[in-house]
């Protein structure tokens, strides 16, 4: 019984922190710690819609980021303002771990 009740307590809390988090009406980023230098940077080049719509933990961001520099002319970060970035995309919109299974391998596909 008690576990049910923290279970119940548990999906309550992070439902509702789910629904309290305040959105930028202009950007639609979440207003958290950081969120105006990635509105500033990352809108500079495309629609923030591509940020929102994306998810990764901190090293998959870090790699898109590195890909936009590499390929799309993207200026390079001082370390405190790439940090910045990163932390706030990594919390705000985070990797999330699909439900889908993997590919069958090409070898275990029927000829």
């Amino acid at each position: 019984m008690k576990l049910k009740f923290f279970l119940l307590m548990l999906s309550f809390t992070l439902s509702h922190n789910a629904f309290t988090q305040e959105i930028d009406e202009t950007s639609g980023l979440i207003k958290n710690t950081g969120w105006e230098l990635v509105n500033a940077n990352c809108s500079a080049c495309h629609s923030i819609k591509l940020v929102t719509s994306n998810r990764g933990n901190k090293d998959e961001w870090l790699s898109t980021i590195r890909w936009m520099q590499a390929t799309q002319k993207l200026w390079q970060f001082d370390p405190t303002t790439e940090d910045i970035i990163l932390t706030y995309l990594a919390e705000n919109y985070p990797a999330i771990r699909s439900n889908r299974r993997q590919s069958i391998p090409e070898n275990l596909m029927p000829q």
